[in-house]
């Protein structure tokens, strides 16, 4: 038992380390966009009703960091403040599929294809699923209560703004010094208690799997390519897999012979679906936008698993064997002292966040 145990712990540690570095970095870029880019300018662009609005939501929803909580409120303001259906789904399936910090982490765990692939993929899910929700009928936005999940303002989650008269760093031209410190707080107060404990969830899914999971045993499922592309799908539709805790995940399975296609599906599939997105957007778009949503969102998953296995194919890349060597390039001391800091920024932003909610009683 306490072989197994250590075992387990060894294999946990190494996917963190060979993450954090990698995750810290986009920490940092998702604070820098909160900071320096205006939510006011990207609102207006949302704010349309045609092909145009819904290409911009796509590309505009890429790089953000938030989940798929997190992006609930968001899109509830855009919705409110006249973007269309289209344009609502778009950014809805996009933001929480990828984001810096998660591309980041794939560039860390996984190959530099599939760090390609994932915002790629991303946008085209967002693209065909906002262009089919603009086919139906407009229908007035229903009012919508944010989540208790999904903490971030909405008037400042998309990258930053003014609420409540309170400037958050990027509506009066302030010093870069005082945006950086907005980035900072964003990233303190947001990012790590939300995505932090999700991400080491996600570390520890990995390690029972690289434990208790044979070599090789996902690479002859049932069904062939197809059995485990829909295998995957069943998986991530209904559950809340946060786009940067999915990633170690897949990289794990993987490892253990599932392929690229069905990982990918997984990464795309698992953070736009699940039970409370469903709710929300019936809420915000409308009952009949929820087939054409979630039907959107599974075609283009399996549509890009299967481009994805055969891309990989074309270039005689083997995913497993690039996993493995992902994190050759950083020395083990930068490695590891990046994953003492980062479980320790998580740990002390989730006792932050504990203390203000307890002072707020």
């Amino acid at each position: 038992m306490l072989d197994f145990l250590l075992t387990y712990l060894l294999s946990c540690w190494d996917v963190l380390t060979e993450a954090a570095p990698w995750v810290l970095l986009g920490f940092a870029a998702a604070g820098a966009i909160h900071a320096f880019v205006p939510a006011e300018s990207m609102a207006r662009h949302l704010g349309g009703r045609g092909p145009g609005s819904v290409l911009k939501a796509a590309l505009i929803g890429i790089p953000l960091p938030l989940c798929s909580c997190g992006v609930l409120p968001v899109a509830a303001s855009l919705r409110r403040g006249g973007a269309g259906r289209g344009a609502t789904a778009s950014f809805l399936v996009s933001t929480p599929e990828t984001g810096v910090d998660s591309m980041a982490v794939t560039w860390a765990l996984m190959d530099p294809l599939m760090t390609v692939l994932r915002p790629v993929a991303a946008f085209v899910t967002a693209l065909a699923t906002g262009l089919a929700a603009n086919v139906l009928p407009e229908e007035p936005a229903a009012p919508l209560a944010a989540p208790a999940a999904a903490r971030l303002d909405p008037a400042q989650a998309v990258a930053g703004g003014c609420a409540g008269g309170r400037c958050s760093g990027n509506c009066g031209g302030p010093a870069p010094a005082s945006r950086l410190a907005t980035g900072w707080a964003f990233v303190r107060d947001d990012l790590l208690p939300d995505i932090g404990p999700w991400l080491m969830l996600g570390v520890l899914v990995a390690g029972v799997i690289a434990v208790l999971v044979p070599e090789s045993a996902l690479a002859s499922l049932p069904g062939g390519e197809w059995g485990s592309m829909l295998g995957m799908l069943v998986v991530a539709v209904p559950l809340y897999i946060c786009a940067t805790s999915s990633t170690p995940v897949a990289a794990a399975l993987v490892l253990k012979g599932l392929s690229p296609g069905a990982a990918l599906v997984l990464l795309l599939a698992g953070p736009a679906t699940n039970a409370a997105t469903i709710a929300v957007v019936g809420r915000i778009l409308g009952r009949a936008v929820v087939p054409v949503y979630v039907g959107a969102i599974v075609a283009c998953s399996l549509g890009m698993g299967w481009a994805a296995n055969r891309l990989y194919g074309i270039l005689g890349m083997d995913p497993a064997a690039s996993i493995r060597q992902a994190s050759a390039a950083l020395p083990p001391a930068l490695e590891s002292a990046s994953a003492m800091l980062l479980v320790g920024l998580v740990a002390w932003s989730l006792l932050a966040r504990r203390r203000a909610r307890r002072h707020a009683r």
